[in-house]
This record gives structure tokens, C-alpha cells and sequence, in this order.
């Protein structure tokens, strides 16, 4: 009985992810707020609908009275957070709020699969989170100070990577974290923000070449300081955000094309510097040749998402566990393997609705220095998604990089809550704006 309870669960958590993936993108079409509204709470319910059904199934499969108060915390969890952010914030984006939900609920349900006990740690990270991030749509409404102190963004996250290089701790042959109070720590995680502002508040000020080349300067300094940590996953997240930053700031080909040379030659000699960086290539090239050795992460990771095919085998009737660090960096090939190719393609398209929902804001702000921020934190993003899903499938070599909200990692979890509301505060600011300049000719 529970394996036809699972057969068929499957089946529906990919009808309902669909659907949430469906309103997603028809939403646009709509100009009417209620029209819009409605779609969200179509959203909201398909999303609730999702995660109930997966729980119902872990709890079927493990017999665990544990997940069903862990259930109901997160549910209630859901419940307050887009509560609050309807009363505290009424212009908010509900399109972004809601995504930032679902992809969280995806996490909590894989990640229970995977790990419980890390599941549990997961939660309590997510909601700390929440509680901390509160205010940054209030602040990004409220200060225009922000774009007055660059130096101050630049030489703060340039000492946290300095310190990391120092003092860090060695993970699969890169220098990522230290340690406070115990608690590992990932401050590239949080000076991509800072590192944003600090180009954001240099361009809005001007983009003449001297402003150009100190930017630059400070640029090629974050990416060196993360090459030595051999922490290239980062790095490469750094400087594409900076090219592409650079180019919307001058619209100038010259810079864009120069930095593409410039980073393919970086390329060639980090591969030429690092050995974990030729053995990763190496098993990117031909994972088959030593499966039992460097190849075997990627290999497994193959066969998982080849086994999943399109519908997935089912919660809890897949071997996710054979991929090494596959709640962090491979977490998308658990999905596939369980819940499907289409499940997961879903989960992709509600990542890159995230990604059009940062690039038109940018789009749609008039100071520069919003727009950059905006756009900035949409590379970062983006970046991250692709270089997570690229290392998974074989598209790219692997580099060590989570999937926001999904992916077990604190670091990882607190730096997106903090991207996405300062997302919100910007939207929320165009929101009045245009509010306030309605107002106005009425």
C-alpha cells in the first residue's frame, strides 16, 4: 500500500509543482492587481498542497513521529512568514515571496530524505534567518546613504576573503570557512553583497576611466585573494558580476569583450597553478576513465539523474546517498533521481523566474545605483544557479557551489534571504514611487 501511495505521489507532486511553475510565468500576462493576487494564492495553495504530500510520504516511508511536528513547524513557519510580510510590507513583491517559499519547501523536503538531523539544523537556520533579514526591506526603502560609502563595501569584504585565506579551514582543497564559536562560517558568501554595493556606489558616482580602473583594481584583488584560497567557484561568480555590472554601467562592448579575454586567460593558468583544479577538469572531461576515484562523484551524480528519468523514482526509492556531499553541492541530482526530471526542470524555471523578477526591477529603476544593485544581485544569483546545475549535470566542471534555498549550508541560506530582501526593499521603493507619482496627476 505505501509503495502505491508513493508511486502515485510522485505523479501528483509533479502535477502540482507544474501548475505552481505555469502561474509563475502566466502571471506577467496580468496588469490587474487582483488578477495578480489571485494567481498567487493559486500559488500558495498549490505550494502547501506539494509540501503536504511529500511529508505524508516521508512520514509513510520512515515511520517517524519526528517528521510530523517537524511538518507542522515548518508549516506554521510558512503560514507567519507570508503573514507578516502581507502586513508588514503590502507593496511587496507576492511573485518573489512565494518562490522564496516554494524553493525553501523543496529543501525541506529533500534535505529530510537525505539527512533529518540536518534537516532539523536547516530549519532553525532558515527561521533565524528570516527573523535577522526582517528589516532590509525597511532600510533599502530609507537610505540613500548606501551609495555614499564604497570604500567602505570594498575594503571590509576584501579583509573578510584576507582572513579566510589566512585562517581558513581546508575543504576539498580550497580554503572556504572559519570557524566562530564552533560554527563554520562562509564569508564569500556575504562579501558577493558587499562586493556588489562597493561596484554599485563607485559607477553611480561616475564612469570615467579612473573610476573605472579603482574598480577594477579592487575587482581583481577580490578575485586573486580567491584564487589563492583556490576557492573558484567564487571567484568566477566575482568576476562574472563585475564584467556584466561593468557593461550595464557603460554600455561599453571594449570592456566586455577585454574581461572575457582576460578571464579565459585566468582560466588557463589556474588550471595550469592547481591540481584540484586539473583533477576536477579531468574528471569533467572523462569522469568514465576513473570511476572509482576523481570521477566518482560526477559518475554517480550521472547515473542518478539517468535512473530518475523524467518522473523519478519516489521518494525514498532512489540511492541519492552514493553522491558524496550530495545534500550540498549535488543536491539537484537527489531531486532528479526521486522526483523527477520534470520536477527538477521546474525547480530550474522558478530559479530563473527569480532571476527575471531581479533583471526587470533593474530595468525598471532610474538611479543607477538601484538598478546596479539590482542586476548585480541577479548575477550573483544566476551565476550561482547555473554553476550548480552545470557542475551536476556535466555541462561544467564542478565547483563546489550550493543551490540557493535548497542546498544544506548556512552561510549560503542566511546571504540569499539577505539578497532577496534587499530585492524586496528595491521593489517596494519603485512601488511607491510610482505610487506617490500617481498621486500626483490625479
Amino acid at each position: 500500500m505505501v509503495n502505491i501511495v508513493i508511486e502515485v505521489s510522485k505523479y501528483l507532486m509533479i502535477l502540482l509543482i507544474a501548475a505552481y511553475t505555469y502561474w509563475n510565468f502566466s502571471y506577467f500576462r496580468f496588469r490587474d492587481p487582483w488578477q495578480q493576487g489571485r494567481v498567487c494564492v493559486r500559488q500558495n495553495v498549490a505550494m502547501f498542497l506539494l509540501h503536504f504530500v511529500a511529508y505524508a510520504v516521508l512520514f509513510l516511508k520512515s515511520e517517524d513521529e519526528r517528521v510530523i511536528l517537524f511538518y507542522a513547524a515548518q508549516v506554521i513557519f510558512l503560514a507567519v512568514y507570508l503573514g507578516l510580510y502581507k502586513v508588514f510590507y503590502p507593496l511587496r513583491s507576492r511573485l518573489l515571496v512565494n518562490n522564496m517559499c516554494m524553493l525553501l519547501c523543496i529543501g525541506f523536503v529533500i534535505l529530510t530524505r537525505l539527512d533529518f538531523d540536518k534537516a532539523i539544523r536547516q530549519f532553525v537556520i532558515v527561521a533565524v534567518s528570516a527573523l535577522v533579514t526582517w528589516i532590509i526591506p525597511f532600510i533599502m526603502e530609507r537610505l540613500w546613504q548606501l551609495a555614499k560609502i564604497p570604500w567602505v563595501y570594498g575594503f571590509a569584504g576584501l579583509a573578510l576573503l584576507i582572513v579566510v585565506w589566512i585562517i581558513g579551514n581546508n575543504s576539498f582543497g580550497a580554503q572556504l570557512s572559519v570557524n566562530i564559536a564552533g560554527i563554520a562560517f562562509q564569508p564569500s558568501e556575504f562579501v558577493k553583497i558587499f562586493f556588489v554595493f562597493f561596484v554599485a556606489s563607485m559607477f553611480y558616482r561616475d564612469t570615467e576611466f579612473k573610476t573605472i580602473a579603482e574598480t577594477t583594481a579592487m575587482a581583481a584583488a577580490y578575485v586573486l585573494v580567491l584564487v589563492l584560497s583556490k576557492d573558484l567557484g567564487s571567484a568566477l561568480i566575482f568576476f562574472l558580476t563585475y564584467l556584466t555590472m561593468l557593461f550595464v554601467a557603460t554600455g561599453s562592448f571594449l570592456y566586455l569583450f577585454s574581461g572575457l579575454l582576460c578571464g579565459c586567460g585566468a582560466s588557463v593558468v589556474a588550471y595550469q597553478l592547481f591540481g584540484h583544479v586539473r583533477t576536477r577538469v579531468a574528471a569533467w572531461k572523462n569522469p568514465w576513465a576513473d570511476i572509482d576515484n576523481r570521477g566518482y562523484q560526477i559518475t554517480q551524480s550521472l547515473f542518478a539523474i539517468g535512473t530518475g528519468g523524467w518522473f523519478g523514482m519516489g521518494l525514498y526509492q532512489g540511492m541519492p546517498y552514493k553522491i558524496p556531499v550530495v545534500e550540498k553541492d549535488f543536491v539537484f541530482a537527489a531531486i532528479s533521481e526521486e522526483l523527477g526530471g520534470i520536477f527538477a526542470l521546474c525547480v530550474l524555471l522558478i530559479c530563473l523566474g527569480c532571476f527575471l523578477q531581479f533583471v526587470l526591477l533593474a530595468a525598471r529603476m532610474q538611479a543607477l545605483f538601484y538598478k546596479l544593485i539590482a542586476f548585480g544581485l541577479a548575477m550573483v544569483y544566476a551565476v550561482q544557479v547555473f554553476l550548480t546545475v552545470g557542475g551536476v549535470t556535466k555541462f561544467i566542471p564542478s565547483t563546489g557551489v550550493t543551490l540557493p534555498l535548497v542546498s544544506y549550508g548556512g552561510s549560503s541560506v542566511l546571504s540569499t534571504f539577505i539578497i532577496f530582501g534587499v530585492i524586496q526593499g528595491l521593489y517596494i521603493l519603485k512601488r511607491n514611487d510610482e505610487e506617490d507619482y500617481e498621486e500626483e496627476f490625479d
